[in-house]
């Protein structure tokens, strides 16, 4: 009749004991037409933002043919992917190139103002440190 270790899935037999045949459906709702009553305002559910911690904005010229770049550094518990895309929406917003490198974001141009106003949406601290 086949393979003898293949399982049969047309259900077959049953497995013995169902714990769940002596369970009665007294008290529940027999349609969503009728949804069960509204919580107290007392019991109602927060959600809060958490914050993901500090991350310090820097203003660097130094080895970049006197160009000014804005510089995002010491983020902690992300990883690239998230990082890439807040560096693509940060040059969204400053209407500039960037790119992430070494766990850093860099965004071409003085922009920390417009840089910050995006940390803080995606609820990061950002600090500006350094010239």
């Amino acid at each position: 009749m086949g393979n003898p270790n293949r399982i049969p899935t047309d259900g077959g037999q049953s497995f013995g004991h169902n714990p769940f045949t002596d369970l009665s459906s007294d008290g529940l709702p027999t349609n969503a037409a009728n949804p069960p009553a509204t919580r107290p305002a007392s019991m109602e559910i927060k959600v809060v933002k958490k914050n993901r911690g500090r991350v310090d904005i820097f203003r660097m010229k130094a080895g970049r043919g006197g160009k000014t770049v804005t510089v995002v550094k010491n983020f902690v518990g992300i990883g690239l992917p998230e990082k890439e895309q807040l560096a693509k929406a940060m040059q969204r917003a400053c209407g500039s190139g960037g790119t992430v490198k070494d766990g850093q974001i860099e965004i071409q141009g003085d922009k920390r103002d417009e840089v910050a106003r995006i940390l803080t949406a995606a609820n990061f601290r950002p600090v500006f440190a350094g010239g």
